[in-house]
């Protein structure tokens, strides 16, 4: 089959929320009407039972939250689908960050009562940087909840995106009848199902048509205003303003009871983008081109405890990936070939033979790849766009036992390079500074340190406001800077400085101070930054 066949067949996408919001739910219930599942909630497996499929790690078990991005793939109507589940958890942000390099468009999950949240804000803000195409689901539909007008008002405003609905409620909560698709002109009626899938649908071309109050009966006439008014007050729905980011199309349903979701996936397969290309530092990069390039966005240690492995995740970009083919770790400047490339349904994984643009592959690392890392044919060029944001909390690592030195400079190491939290070298004696955006990631890193590493660890804190990398075209002024502010300097994994600001006000007078400094809160510029 051609490539231009194969990139076609793939859609690859994030589901990302405010916890929750239903995000990890709406991603059992994708897998359900894909087939991938024969029940939502509780997987038939003796390993996992009562457990999210996409939730795999043992402390997500027992806290009932996302804290890792999982990776699932299925088949569905002849289109091969890619769901990267994020956290929704904002201490676990930055995972999902970095996972939304990997996708071509996100489904961003709204819970009807609460609205836009505080982490919808954060992560959609990350969307609009790389106009990322954006549908919107708003769930829990059977609840009582928030008028859906209001709601699309406040998307657009807070979100600052347009919105266009192609599916509307009937009715909320107690009241909550079913949705109409507006997209496909037909009626879904609800009956509350939590573990099947459900389709009641009624084809209604002509709102006119008297079968709608023979349905719906009072609720009829509110549906034809509704709709009248949305014909009036909002654009027709535009495919290419969706996929520059422009334009939000907006569903509504209740996930938990497997409601809305088929509109939602039917459209998506039919209106979402194929893989796009990619801009790295010397052109952009087009997924027909023949030969295979791809980025690792996220590495995961010990996926299987058992087995003490360690997972990088390929974005593949352009071409086909071989297994058993030699190809060339730019940053390592080596060559190397992988016998058991895998796929993924959360954490079962199955041996590939080949893979194409838009899929997401898992490779066996001994600890040889970095997030960011790109893997190519022989051409030494590097994606653009897969930032570290400034952790909000820092703490220092203490080693409890010293005779496990060792085991704990290897966790530590390993558990930054994965991108949980990030890892700052502090002189004179070689402290470890960890910096998160939350508080839980700190018990994360410590337990898996001691589960995974037998390593014996404790966080002090450290009161510091942001980390900030440095550009400038004045290196007289950098080096003065670094001198003045030494006990205020650090440098990252990549052994670039940083300066570790103490408070707001610090921060804003070295700005002031040194106007030809650039103090930078992502590492997007890491590549222009002075080395030391």
């Amino acid at each position: 089959m051609s490539l231009a066949r194969e990139i076609s067949k793939r859609r690859t996408f994030g589901i990302i929320s405010h916890p929750d919001a239903g995000k990890t739910t709406l991603t059992e219930k994708l897998l359900l009407f894909g087939g991938a599942i024969q029940s939502a909630g509780a997987v038939k497996s003796n390993k996992i039972k009562k457990t999210a499929t996409s939730d795999f790690m043992e402390i997500e078990k027992q806290r009932g939250i996302s804290v890792a991005t999982s990776v699932m793939a299925f088949n569905y109507k002849n289109v091969k689908i890619n769901i990267l589940d994020t956290p929704g958890h904002k201490d676990f942000a930055e995972d999902t960050y970095r996972t939304l390099t990997a996708v071509d468009s996100v489904i961003l999950v709204i819970d009807c009562a609460n609205g836009v949240e505080a982490q919808t804000k954060k992560l959609m803000e990350v969307c609009r940087m790389r106009n990322t195409p954006v549908i919107v689901f708003i769930n829990k539909m059977d609840r009582e909840g928030r008028d859906p007008y209001d709601l699309l008002d406040e998307i657009e405003n807070t979100l600052n995106i347009k919105v266009r609905p192609l599916s509307w409620p009937i009715g909320i909560g107690s009241s909550f009848k079913g949705v109409y698709n507006i997209y496909e002109k037909n009626l879904n009626l609800f009956d509350s199902n939590k573990t099947k899938v459900q389709r009641n649908i009624v084809s209604i071309k002509d709102l006119n048509d008297p079968t709608l109050d023979d349905i719906l009966g009072i609720s009829a006439d509110k549906l034809r205003e509704d709709l009248e008014l949305i014909e009036g007050v909002y654009d027709e729905f535009d495919v290419e303003k969706y996929k520059l980011g422009e334009l939000a199309p907006i569903f509504f349903g209740s996930a938990l009871n497997n409601f809305g979701v088929q509109e939602l996936l039917d459209t998506f397969i039919t209106i979402a983008p194929f893989p796009r290309g990619r801009e790295t530092n010397l052109r952009l990069v087009e997924p027909t081109e023949n030969k295979l390039s791809g980025f690792v966005f996220k590495i995961h240690a010990n996926l299987d405890p058992n087995h003490r492995d360690r997972i990088a995740f390929l974005r593949i970009c352009s071409g086909k990936f071989e297994r058993n083919k030699f190809y060339y770790h730019v940053r390592n400047e080596k060559k190397i070939k992988f016998s058991n490339p895998t796929s993924f349904m959360a954490q079962d994984k199955s041996v590939i033979d080949e893979a194409f643009p838009g899929d997401v592959i898992g490779l066996y690392d001994t600890g040889i790849f970095k997030i960011g890392d790109t893997l190519t044919e022989g051409e030494k060029m590097e994606f653009k766009g897969i930032p570290s944001f400034s952790p909000e909390i820092f703490k220092e690592l203490i080693n409890k036992d010293p005779m496990k030195t060792k085991q704990l400079e290897k966790g530590i190491q390993q558990l930054t390079d994965e991108g949980v939290a990030q890892l700052f070298i502090q002189q004179p004696g070689n402290r470890k500074i960890v910096g998160t955006v939350g508080e839980l990631q700190f018990e994360v890193i410590q337990y898996r340190l001691l589960h995974e590493y037998a390593a014996s660890a404790e966080f002090q804190p450290k009161a510091l406001y942001k980390a900030c990398w440095m550009t400038t075209n004045d290196e007289t002024k950098l080096e003065n800077f670094i001198a003045r502010k030494a006990q205020n300097i650090a440098k990252d994994k990549d052994n670039n400085y940083v300066f570790l600001a103490p408070t707001k006000f610090l921060l804003e007078s070295a700005e002031k101070d040194y106007p030809e400094i650039t103090f930078h809160t992502t590492s997007e510029f890491k590549r222009t930054l002075v080395e030391g």
